[in-house]
């Protein structure tokens, strides 16, 4: 448990990002539609293998450069609705700023998540100790918000501990469970793998979710949900196979030189 100050005033770095990238969410949505939202979350898989080769100095083949972009458009496939399910002309007509923001949106979730890899793999600190000063830190700059909203508001309704737990119950409680346990997986992540099998594991999810859906809740499955689940599939054996699976490489072994018996042989013959 490293408890030196140089190391640990680099965890609130990726808490502040995360903070900043929350709100980014929220701005985005104000000008695009839930759709558009979608789709351009899925610029985040490519943000994230361009920041994991240009900050971790991780070498990706070009086969796996290939597999991610397959993977993006595989998950952005799956989420493009037909003209008979919502307007055509609603899909990326939305201010420039909605792009923009977009944008800044999957580079600062790209950021945040090879910048906690590093911490995670910086040491070898106990995972749940990396996890209290994540946790910490994000937890005091979340309150430093609550508490200038209170401010901004007169504390009209009163400080916001006192209504913290307002309204939940035991369905609330349940997804907070989950998230939790959802975060200590992927700290498992950062510090055993690391943000490519993060980005693999959130699509897959996804396209789990997508098919559960057809059976809990009755979702009709499109066309398109059938495509990039496909696609998808065709990603993950390309970026996890081994590159002699999936084409044919020369034969780059030399023949075995021939031994001092033989070439004693061939001299004595020779004579």
């Amino acid at each position: 448990m490293t408890t030196e100050w140089k190391s640990v005033r680099l965890y609130p770095i990726p808490s502040i990002i995360y903070l900043i990238h929350n709100n980014v969410q929220f701005a985005t949505l104000t000008y695009v539609d839930t759709s558009t939202y979608q789709i351009m979350g899925n610029l985040k898989i490519v943000t994230t293998g361009i920041l994991f080769r240009l900050f971790l100095k991780r070498k990706l083949s070009n086969l796996q450069w290939m597999a991610i972009g397959l993977l993006a458009i595989g998950t952005t496939t799956s989420q493009v609705k037909s003209c008979g399910e919502a307007s055509c002309d609603s899909l990326f007509s939305s201010p420039i700023q909605g792009y923009m923001l977009g944008l800044v949106s999957a580079c600062l979730s790209a950021l945040a998540g090879v910048y906690t890899e590093f911490l995670m793999k910086k040491n070898n600190d106990s995972l749940y100790w990396q996890n209290i000063q994540l946790y910490t830190f994000g937890a005091i700059f979340n309150m430093a918000r609550l508490v200038l909203d209170d401010f901004r508001s007169g504390f009209e309704n009163g400080p916001w501990w006192q209504h913290l737990f307002h309204g939940y119950n035991l369905t609330t409680w349940l997804v907070v469970l989950n998230l939790g346990s959802t975060g200590l997986l992927v700290s498992w992540l950062m510090k055993y793998a690391d943000n490519i099998v993060k980005v693999y594991s959130t699509s897959m999810a996804m396209l789990l979710t997508m098919v559960l859906s057809v059976f809990l809740f009755n979702f009709k499955p499109t066309i398109q949900l059938y495509l990039g689940i496909i696609i998808c599939m065709m990603s993950l054996h390309m970026y996890f196979a081994p590159p002699n699976m999936l084409v044919d490489l020369p034969l780059t072994t030399k023949p075995p030189p021939q031994s001092v018996l033989e070439v004693s042989v061939d001299r004595s013959t020779d004579s």
